[in-house]
C-alpha cells in the first residue's frame, strides 16, 4: 500500500544471468554465495535450494580447481536458479565451466593473469553467451597498483576495474557487470560512485567481508544504502559470516525498506513498551518464523497499543493494533475484526495467509484477462 520509491536509478545496459535480467529497468537482483565444499555436490545443491527458497535470484559458487569444475557441472544440472562461477588464478577453470553451462563467470583482474588468458575467457563467454562479472576487491589488487598507491584506495579500485573494462572494450565484449568491493564502507562507496559515472554496464554492490550477522548487516546496510539511495546498483550481495540464507533475507529487507523491491512480507512493528496490550516481540518472532515461505508482497503492521496502531494500520494490507479487552485488526486500512490474546498468532497468521491467497488470485485473474 506504500507509494513507489522516490529513488531514480542510474540508467544501465541490461545483461542476462541465466533467465535473470540485470540492469536496465529490471528489479535489483539479490544474490548470495554457497559456503559448502563444492566437491560435495549433494550439500551444495541442498544449500542452493535453500537459498532459492529464501528468494535468491542468483547464487555464486566457488570453483577453485578442475575437480570442483566437474562437480559444478553436476550441481548445475540439479538446480534452477542461475549460477555464477567464482574463478581465481586458473583461467582454464573458467573455460571448463563455460562448457558445463555456467550462467556467469566472475573473474578477479588481480589474479586471473595475463591478457591472453583473459582473451581466452572472453572468447569462451562469447561462444556460450555468458556474461562476465569483473570482481575487483581491495584485498587482492594487482601488484603494480599496490605499489603505485601504497594501499587500497577508491582510485586504485577504479583503476583496476577500468583496466579490465578497457580490455573487454578492445575485444568488443560488452556483456559484463562490475563490482569494486572493500570492507571499508567509505572506500567502497567512493569507488562505486566514481565507477558509476564512467561506464554504462550494471554494477554489482557489496561491502566485502562485512562481518558477522549483526555487525555485517549494519555495515552493509549503511554502505549499500548510501549507494542505493543514489540510484546506484543492479545486483547486491550482503556478505555475512553467517548462514547464507541470512544474506538473502537482509538483502530483501534492505531493498524493501527503500521500496526498491517487493517480495514477501514487509513488517512494520513497534519496539514495544509498557503500553502494549500483547507481547509484541514474541508475536513478531513467531510471525516471522511461520511466514518465511510467503513471497507475495504484503505490508503487515503489528503495533502494541492505540497510540500509533490505527495510523500504521490504515497504511498496510493488514494491521494489528493492541487494545483492551481485544485487539483490533484492520484489513486494507479499515477496521475488520477483533482478536483476543489467547490465539493471537494463530488467528493473525490465518488472516495473513487468507490475504495472500486473495492477492495471488487477483494477480492470476489479471494475467488471465490480459491473455
Amino acid at each position: 500500500m506504500h507509494a513507489p520509491s522516490p529513488i531514480k536509478r542510474r540508467p544501465s545496459r541490461q545483461i542476462h544471468v541465466g533467465n535473470v535480467a540485470v540492469g536496465g529497468d529490471a528489479p535489483i537482483a539479490v544474490q548470495s554465495m554457497t559456503n559448502t565444499n563444492t566437491l560435495d555436490v549433494d550439500a551444495t545443491v541442498g544449500q542452493i535450494q535453500q537459498l532459492e527458497k529464501a528468494g535468491a535470484d542468483i547464487v555464486r559458487v566457488s570453483v577453485p580447481d578442475m575437480d570442483a569444475a566437474e562437480a559444478f557441472g553436476k550441481i548445475k544440472q540439479r538446480v534452477d536458479v542461475p549460477l555464477v562461477a567464482d574463478i581465481h588464478f586458473d583461467y582454464k577453470i573458467a573455460l571448463r565451466v563455460a562448457e558445463l553451462g555456467v550462467d556467469c563467470l566472475r573473474i578477479n583482474p588481480g589474479n586471473i593473469g595475463r591478457e591472453d588468458r583473459v582473451r581466452a575467457v572472453v572468447s569462451a563467454a562469447r561462444e556460450h553467451g555468458i556474461p562476465i562479472r569483473i570482481g575487483v576487491n581491495a584485498g587482492s589488487l594487482e601488484k603494480d597498483l599496490q605499489k603505485k598507491y601504497g594501499e587500497p584506495t577508491p582510485a586504485a579500485l577504479v583503476e583496476s576495474a577500468m583496466r579490465h573494462i578497457d580490455y573487454l572494450d578492445r575485444l568488443d565484449f560488452q556483456e559484463f557487470k562490475v563490482s569494486v568491493k572493500a570492507s571499508d564502507v567509505f572506500m567502497a562507496v567512493a569507488a562505486y560512485r566514481d565507477l558509476a559515472t564512467r561506464i554504462e554496464q550494471p554494477l554489482h554492490l557489496g561491502i566485502t567481508e562485512a562481518g558477522g550477522l549483526r555487525s555485517g548487516t549494519v555495515k552493509s546496510s549503511i554502505g549499500l544504502g548510501m549507494l542505493l539511495m543514489d540510484g546506484i546498483g543492479d545486483t547486491i550481495r550482503v556478505s555475512l559470516a553467517a548462514d547464507p540464507v541470512e544474506e538473502i533475507k537482509v538483502g530483501f529487507d534492505m531493498l524493501k525498506s527503500l521500496r526498491l523491491r517487493a517480495k514477501g512480507i514487509n513488517f512494520i512493528a513497534c519496539p514495544s513498551c509498557s503500553r502494549q496490550n500483547f507481547d509484541v516481540i514474541s508475536t513478531m518472532n513467531q510471525l516471522e518464523e511461520r511466514l518465511e515461505d510467503i513471497m507475495t508482497p504484503l505490508d503487515v503492521s503489528v503495533i502494541g497499543c492505540v497510540v500509533n496502531g490505527p495510523g500504521e494500520a490504515k497504511e498496510t494490507d493488514i494491521g494489528l493494533t493492541g487494545g483492551s479487552p481485544a485487539n483490533l485488526v484492520y484489513i486494507d486500512g479499515k477496521p475488520a475484526s477483533k482478536l483476543r490474546n489467547d490465539h493471537l498468532v494463530d488467528d493473525l497468521e490465518k488472516l495473513i495467509r487468507d490475504k495472500v491467497r486473495q492477492k495471488e488470485q487477483q494477480q492470476e485473474n489479471m494475467i488471465a484477462r490480459s491473455v
